[in-house]
């Protein structure tokens, strides 16, 4: 019972702050990270929100992971996005009013913060082992398909996001930059350290 709370925890609490690090990067203003940089460039040219965008984009990505991996589509991953998407809007819609920071100081604090806690956020929910973020799955996916590891794996999906963004004519600036380099070295920092405290299989012993 206790690996299960810990379990639900770790998956509904590190959504929660990964959605916090997404739109404090945003909403920095120098250039979101290539994913939403992705999810905002469609969202502007459409009547869709950003955590429409969020979970559309994240229905692709589950068919692409399966193909990496030829293996079926993880159709619970729907219910990751689906929660990832709806708190991405209420942080940027209900709690920020979609408002940017200004001010170039607070601005890199802003992004440096979020980039942060976008890691930390991730490293939580992924200990859950429950339905990986697609785009988290995708790193998951090159991992496999090229061996590498989750540090390179997650630069490769950020420079993919990248082309596609900029394609689409999302906000990139040098805040993309700090996050496409920045969210694997610290993913592959929290990881270890996160499951270390956050060990569900000892509690089920």
């Amino acid at each position: 019972m206790k690996s299960v709370l810990i379990r639900a925890l770790s998956y509904t609490g590190g959504l929660l702050i990964v959605s916090f690090g997404v739109t404090l990067t945003i909403l920095a203003g120098l250039g979101a990270g290539a994913w939403d940089a992705l999810n905002v460039g469609l969202a502007n040219s459409t009547r869709f929100s950003v955590g429409n965008w969020v979970i559309f984009v994240g229905m692709i990505l589950i068919i692409i992971n399966a193909l990496l991996t030829k293996s079926k589509p993880v159709i619970h991953s729907l219910i990751t996005i689906l929660i990832l998407g709806y708190f991405i809007d209420f942080w940027l819609i209900f709690v920020f009013n979609d408002s940017l920071f200004s001010g170039m100081g607070l601005q890199v604090v802003i992004l440096l913060i979020g980039i942060v806690v976008l890691a930390f956020g991730a490293s939580i929910y992924m200990q859950a082992e429950f339905a990986l973020i697609p785009i988290d799955a995708f790193m998951f996916a090159i991992r496999h398909v090229l061996g590498v590891n989750l540090m390179i794996a997650k630069t490769i999906g950020e420079l993919v996001a990248l082309i596609a963004a900029f394609i689409v004519g999302g906000p990139i600036g040098i805040g993309t930059v700090f996050v496409t380099f920045l969210i694997g070295p610290l993913i592959q920092f929290f990881f270890p350290r996160v499951g270390k405290r956050l060990d569900w299989k000892a509690a089920q012993e």
